[in-house]
This record gives C-alpha cells, structure tokens and sequence, in this order.
C-alpha cells in the first residue's frame, strides 16, 4: 500500500528576515503539517515593520504574476491557497487573479486579511484598502480576522472591550454573509483573564469558543503563527473547530515561552520549540 498523495499549499506572503512572521512562520508551520509548502514571496523586509525602523523593503509585486504564470505552465495544481500581509490592492488583486487560476472545486482558499490591529489600520495603507480586502475575502473559505479587521471588512468603526457574545457572533453571522464558509475570530476576550477565538462555520450554523491564559505585552507574528497552524492542520483533515485549538494551543505556548525568557518580543516568539508537539497533534508524519 503506497503513501497518499503529498497536499501541495500555495503560501503568499511576504519575507521578514527577522521577526517570526508571514514566509518564515507559514513555511515551517505548514511543511511540519507533512504539506508541501509553495511561497509566492510578495516582498521581502530585513525585518518586520512592528515597533522597528529602519528596516529594508523589496517589492516584488511585478514578479508575481511571472511566478504564477510559470507555476500554470507546469501544470501545478494546489489543494490550498493561503494568502496573508499584502502590501498594496494592487497584490490584493493579484492574488484574487491567482485563485481565479488555480482555484479547483476542492482547493481550499485560506485569508488571513492582515491589514490592520488595535483600532488602526497598518500605517503602510491607503484608504480603500479594507474594501479591496473585503472582495479577496469573498473568495474565501475560511478568514482568520482579528477584532479590528472585522469592523474595517465590514466598513465600521472598532469598538474595544468589553465584548458580549451577541456583538461576536452578529460579527461573524455578517462576515459569513459576504461569502466565507468558515469565520475564525481572533483576539476575542470577556475579561481581562483569558483571550482566544470564535468559530463560525456556516454550514453547520454553529460558534465555538476557544480561550488560552493572557499574557501582558505585544507579541509580534502570532497572527501569523496561528493562522499557519490553522492551515496545516485543517489541511491534514481536522474540523475548523479542531484546526483553531490547535492553533491556538500551539501560539498560546509559543508566547508563554517567549514572555518566560523575557526575550524582546519584536523578533517574535518561541514558536520552533512546540513544533514537535504541533506534528503529533496534526500527525503531519
């Protein structure tokens, strides 16, 4: 009896030499999942761009559509597309031409609409660009929002703590109006204590809650530390539910680590020392 077939991911994000995110994150993550991991690589930075000057920044939007193009005139086929930063709706487009191409009827189409957090989008865009995410978003599957970037998807106003159970859920129930199948719902608190994730999956018409311990301070990259998580499990066949505890789970020990060392935490969190347990959790191998 041979071995199944490897799932191929197609990952488009950009590269942050330091700091633990986007391409350096997405790529281990999913490849532990046991899933070949494709990046499409939108820029690449010396680091991120959170709480650090000075940084480098390539862009590499004119190569993307070349990449594309190269990938079709091989016949490459993608059970997963999963997008995350972009820098400019012009990306924002290309990546809604790229699921145009490559997307087949079992593809799942994975985003992360990273573009803003706090209350404030990311200082790099331009206004209209929630808008432009908010198509990409349609094409979805699952979306993975933080807080902030639901109200901005939805063309509202943030509003901070406290949250009620109705404001998450009537948040969700019009997310999934637009199109996505699956809402997961990060940075989402009652109290002061513990901070986590809501589910929405349309089909079922179900919510699940799911909340680790809180931890004090800014930890840059776990959005896409989670994200990553949450895609290589649900591509290994995990429910959303399952996918988004595991998630979860495995940021959650990433940033107690990180906060345990007192590390400085704008070159990301410890996420390599819970690999191990991630791939028994998943059985990427």
């Amino acid at each position: 009896m041979g071995l199944e077939r490897q799932k191929r991911v197609a990952a488009v994000h950009d590269v942050s030499g330091i700091g633990k995110c986007s391409l350096t994150v997405a790529l281990p993550v999913i490849s532990a999942a046991g899933i070949e991991t494709a990046v499409m690589p939108t820029a690449v930075l010396s680091t991120h761009t959170g709480n650090i000057k000075g940084f480098t920044y390539r862009d590499l939007t004119s190569d993307m559509p070349a990449i594309a193009a190269h990938w079709k005139s091989l016949g490459i086929e993608f059970d997963g597309i999963y997008s995350g930063f972009l820098g400019s709706t012009e990306q924002v487009q290309l990546v809604e031409a790229f699921i145009d191409e490559f997307k087949k009827s079992e593809t799942v189409i994975i985003v992360d609409p990273a573009m803003a957090d706090g209350g404030r989008m990311y200082t790099t865009f331009k206004p209209g660009f929630a808008s432009e995410m908010a198509k990409l978003c349609a094409k979805a599957d699952i979306i993975i929002p933080n807080l902030t970037e639901a109200a901005f998807l939805l063309g509202e106003e943030y509003r901070s703590l406290p949250y009620t159970k109705e404001y998450i859920e009537d948040i969700m129930l019009r997310l999934a109006d637009s199109g996505p199948q699956m809402i997961v719902l990060t940075g989402v608190s009652f109290d002061d204590k513990e901070i986590g994730c809501a589910v929405y999956d349309k089909t079922s018409g179900e919510f699940f809650y799911r909340f680790t311990p809180k931890y004090s301070g800014t930890y840059y990259g776990t959005g896409d530390i989670f994200a990553s998580a949450l895609t290589g499990a649900f591509l290994n066949g995990k429910s959303i539910n399952e996918s988004s505890s595991i998630a979860l789970d495995f940021t959650c020990a990433a940033i107690a680590r990180t906060h345990a060392a007192k590390t400085d935490t704008r070159l990301g969190v410890n996420f390599e020392a819970g690999i191990g347990e991630y791939i028994r959790q998943v059985g990427g191998f």
